[in-house]
């Protein structure tokens, strides 16, 4: 009984050794600081800020990103929407109305506006609606079909227009960079960018003109961008959007705009007759080429041989000859025997189209120097340029 009582106590007090060993070797708890967990969490948001998650910095924008903003912010709201209605027959010649949209832009306070001319062609009304909403029915000032522009003019009182300064297309470069503004589709104020990709080049507008000088881009233009602006990076206008290449009707990446000063060099005309006056030279001609330049024995393989001179126009007046025999060449006939002019204020002349592009550039009454061939002889004369009527 002794023996058992002192086998108990023996293990009681191991025991207690144990116990007591375990509990001391256990690291010591930090006291807690701050509110109980049940209002730690209760107080959360109060207590301690919420977790943040990183986020990148908002990326600044490039130099060239910046211009183009601002280009945009200057110009676009000088860009209008042009809507128009006409009426066309249909298939039983009855009367059909016809809606049509295209674009335009302001560059005076008297509320002129530049667009292109198959825009408004036919057009019984023209309305414009300026970027911040406002609509205006718009009289069609002056209209060019050679060119393919038209001037109209809204009135609208209360608040400056805002408008788009014209700029100088005479010394672009292909290559620099372009803006275009427009509503194509009838999404108003769209901005592409792009850059110049040839110029120079003869195009036939949509009225059926050739147009000389005009600018190709890259900047996508589609349909109802016609008559929008074409900017430089300073947000000056370089072009008239015009015409676009494309085979489906959507955008391939070639547009054509016309050079602004063309613009400049007609405006006044359509701002003051409604028209442009244009000089006439009074002939018609066929374009010489090395073969048929043999084959008729001429002393140039190069000019324009004229066929006929319009009686008391400029050129008759002047001297200048017509043909005056017929010579067959091949399956072709030509009127021969008349003068072949070579140059025309010193720019040589290979096709009438040449003889277009040096007249565009003159005025009625205007005086230029014709150098022509008769048979061998190269001669010169002095021709007072006529309105063509």
């Amino acid at each position: 009984m002794r023996f058992r009582t002192l086998l108990i106590a023996f293990l009681l007090l191991g025991v207690a050794i144990l116990t007591g060993y375990w509990l001391g070797s256990r690291p010591e708890a930090p006291p807690l600081a701050g509110p109980s967990l049940a209002s730690r969490s209760a107080n959360a948001d109060a207590a301690t800020p919420a977790l943040a998650v990183p986020s990148a910095p908002a990326p600044s924008l490039s130099e060239d990103e910046r211009n183009t903003v601002t280009v945009y912010q200057r110009a676009a709201a000088a860009v209008v929407n042009v809507t128009t209605r006409a009426v066309e027959m249909d298939f039983f010649y009855g009367p059909v109305p016809v809606e049509g949209s295209g674009s335009g832009f302001i560059i005076d306070q008297d509320g002129r506006i530049v667009t292109n001319y198959h825009v408004v062609a036919n057009a019984r009304e023209v309305q414009v609606t300026l970027a911040d909403r406002r609509s205006f029915e718009a009289q069609v000032v002056g209209v060019d079909p050679v060119t393919d522009l038209a001037v109209l003019q809204i009135r609208a009182r209360g608040k400056p227009l805002p408008t788009v300064p014209l700029g100088d297309s005479s010394r672009l470069e292909v290559g620099q960079k372009v803006l275009a503004i427009g509503n194509p589709f009838g999404f108003q104020g769209t901005l592409t960018t792009g850059i110049i990709s040839a110029l120079e080049r003869t195009i036939r507008t949509e009225t059926g003109a050739l147009l000389d000088e005009a600018i190709q881009t890259d900047a996508a233009i589609n349909r109802g961008n016609s008559g929008g602006p074409l900017l430089n990076s300073a947000g000056q206008v370089i072009g008239v959007n015009s015409v676009i290449l494309s085979p489906s009707g959507g955008n391939i990446g070639i547009g054509f705009a016309i050079p602004v000063n063309t613009l400049k060099f007609i405006l006044n005309d359509l701002i003051r007759e409604g028209r442009v006056r244009r000089p006439w030279l009074g002939i018609s001609g066929q374009e010489i080429t090395p073969d048929l330049a043999e084959a008729l024995e001429l002393p140039v393989g190069r000019g324009v041989l004229v066929a006929e001179t319009a009686r008391g126009g400029p050129a008759d007046r002047a001297g200048l000859r017509g043909g005056n025999r017929v010579a067959v060449v091949g399956r072709y006939r030509f009127l021969v025997g008349g003068d072949v002019i070579t140059a025309i204020d010193g720019q040589a002349v290979e096709s009438a189209l040449d003889i277009n592009r040096i007249l565009y550039k003159k005025r009625p009454g205007e005086t230029v120097e014709v150098t022509y061939y008769r048979g061998r002889q190269k001669r010169t004369l002095q021709v007072a340029l006529a309105e063509r009527r």
